[in-house]
């Protein structure tokens, strides 16, 4: 590994901060999660059945500050976005394999890990196990899927700013006032 100083840092050190910001980021989401009751099983059910729209909210708030922010810090120069090219058989393979563990267990990917720091025995058993088997069953069909179904009705990198060939803010904020205004219309609708 090298080692080259670089000022007062080593190229080793400096190429581990990341990891901790995102260690960091992914335990302060895992805690908004269990704090929002995200990782509690009968939130997660409530949501499926259309009786309790916690998951839904925090989803919208997360979706909301999340796209206001990687804009902001693309705007300012800081990251440079690097859109992945889309396809409909993607959508629909990711869809399912995520539809059938999210129906079979009641947890995602994000809540499962949020259940696990809780000590959910279904989440470590179940989960875990699903995520583990899951992404392993993917890697081995992975290529013969690649080439097939994964390229069925490819759109390519597009993004709405591309598409509508306009600033990224012209559909950020017209897409954040609605999401917040659909949040706010949640809260007072009492859902």
């Amino acid at each position: 590994m090298e080692t080259k100083k670089q000022g007062s840092k080593t190229r080793q050190e400096e190429d581990r901060r990341p990891l901790f910001f995102g260690l960091g980021f992914g335990i302060l989401f895992g805690f908004l999660l269990h704090k929002g009751g995200a990782t509690k099983y009968d939130v997660i059910v409530g949501q499926l059945l259309l009786t309790d729209y916690t998951v839904l909210k925090i989803m919208l708030s997360a979706i909301v500050t999340g796209m206001i922010g990687i804009y902001l810090m693309k705007s300012m120069g800081w990251i440079k976005l690097s859109i992945k090219s889309g396809s409909v058989g993607k959508n629909v393979i990711g869809g399912l394999i995520f539809g059938v563990g999210f129906a079979v267990l009641g947890y995602c990917p994000g809540t499962i890990a949020g259940a696990i720091g809780n000590g959910y025995l279904d989440a470590i058993v179940g989960g875990l196990a699903g995520i583990l088997l899951g992404t392993w069953i993917f890697a081995v069909i992975y290529p013969k899927l690649k080439d097939g179904i994964l390229k069925k009705g490819d759109f390519g990198d597009i993004t709405f700013p591309r598409l509508f060939k306009v600033n990224d803010w012209v559909v950020v904020v017209p897409a954040a006032v609605l999401i917040i205004l659909i949040l706010v219309w949640l809260e007072r609708a009492g859902f």
